[in-house]
């Protein structure tokens, strides 16, 4: 008997630590071109999910909704979201309301409260999140926000003031020679990273379910002359993360090519950081003239075409660099630019499977491609009026503010896409 309690004691021991083996996280690391998790190389189907820490928000959030929209991906393999961690500002019509950072240095505690909230409820569910800290675009404040706080002038916001594009992208290349906007960040990074999670008790940089922390949404080098000042800063804020978290990835969401003045070698030049530990790149048929809804059927082809051509010299340098590489951003509108899920998503998803296929011939290749986030993953969210503007109390979708809701979004009730991206994680795996 006695013999027979003492294996029974054993047993009980051995299946607990295999319960609590099953549900430790490790970092996710780099070797070579590969991303390594649990000791194998990890690719992924992920998704763009910016709004994620403002669902979180007991205050301002919706959480049953999240905690919905969190299991909804996992059950179709979806385990790597890229996430907005900023927001400043909030006082422009079409930007991020509520902001994270209300004025510089000041921020909103029940928004702190949500990405903690929202970080503990990824790493349950073993979901890895890539954590952007500022923005090249108006949507939520960022470079051009941070810009204004230090008197640099009013933000020149294009959806506010006609096509200002080439007015507010000049305002905006200024950033990264005005030295108090640069230390403003920077305390904004120190900030982020030297937080611990209210609901884990664990410091963000200790924490498994993050994937990497990068510099910003798409920034830009803009013109030739001021490539010098953007790899300077460039290079001073990724030593910084680095200097802070030795645990995690850095990388720095460029668009790759379009982001550098439509030149590799300027990407590569601008990326030679050690630190930097993969590449990144966007692709927006659309928005690149590559794709007009109104001729849909025969831009779809050239959309593909460029598409893979654009894929292909993005994996060149990542190769040449030894580094991974993620196409972390692409979308594609619905038939006639519909915002509601009715509308047809048949193109869309063609254009997703194609992408889908890369990764997958990669994976089993062992090239540099690692993995890809769709934008986005709107989840519950919804279009309210045929125009798609989005109002201060709107529900999110994965559109930000200054595009109509659901131009580009993935909805729960689009089962074809959600069937698609299950599959091709599934092989993943």
């Amino acid at each position: 008997m006695k013999n027979t309690i003492s294996t029974l004691l054993v047993v009980i021991f051995c299946l607990s630590m295999i319960s609590c083996n099953a549900q430790k996280q490790s970092f996710i690391t780099v070797k070579g071109t590969q991303f390594i998790k649990d000791g194998k190389p990890y690719s992924y189907v992920g998704a763009n999910y910016w709004y994620g820490a403002l669902l979180g928000s007991e205050k301002y959030g919706d959480r049953k909704r999240l905690l919905r929209e969190l299991d909804l991906m996992k059950e179709n393999g979806i385990d790597n979201l890229r996430v907005l961690v900023g927001a400043e500002g909030g006082t422009y019509d079409y930007t991020v309301t509520p902001a994270l950072q209300t004025e510089q240095g000041k921020y909103d505690e029940a928004l702190l409260d949500g990405l903690d909230f929202f970080m503990s409820e990824m790493g349950k569910r073993n979901i890895h999140a890539v954590l952007y800290l500022n923005n090249n675009w108006e949507w939520s404040g960022g470079m051009s926000q941070y810009l204004e706080w230090n008197g640099r002038g009013k933000i020149p916001n294009p959806n506010l003031n006609g096509n200002t594009w080439p007015q507010f992208m000049e305002y905006t290349s200024k950033f990264h020679e005005c030295e108090p906007c640069m230390i403003g960040f920077e305390k904004h990074i120190k900030f982020i990273l030297g937080r611990k999670n209210a609901y884990t008790n664990k410091k963000y940089t200790e924490d498994t379910a993050i994937m990497s922390w990068q510099v910003a949404n798409e920034p830009r080098v803009f013109t030739r002359e001021n490539e010098k000042s953007f790899t300077n800063w460039l290079n001073n804020v990724v030593d910084l993360i680095d200097s802070l978290d030795k645990n995690h990835l850095i990388s720095t969401g460029s668009e790759g090519k379009a982001g550098s003045n439509d030149d590799l070698d300027t990407f590569e030049r601008t990326h030679q950081n050690k630190n930097i530990d993969y590449l990144t790149m966007h692709i927006w048929p659309k928005n690149w003239g590559w794709f007009k809804a109104e001729e849909e059927k025969s831009t779809l082809q050239v959309a593909l075409i460029n598409a893979e051509k654009y894929i292909d010299e993005h994996i060149a340098v990542a190769k040449n660099m030894n580094r991974p590489i993620v196409i972390e951003e692409f979308g594609l509108p619905r038939t006639h630019e519909g915002l509601f899920p009715e509308a047809s998503v048949e193109s869309r998803n063609v254009f997703y499977e194609s992408l889908f296929k890369r990764v997958l011939q990669s994976h089993k290749n062992k090239e540099a491609l690692a993995g890809l986030n769709f934008w986005g993953f709107g989840g519950e969210g919804k279009a309210v009026n045929k125009t798609g503007k989005w109002n201060a109390g709107d529900a999110f979708t994965a559109d930000p503010p200054q595009e109509p809701q659901g131009l580009n979004t993935v909805f729960s009730e689009d089962k074809s896409t959600l069937k698609l991206i299950k599959e091709f994680n599934n092989q993943l795996r």
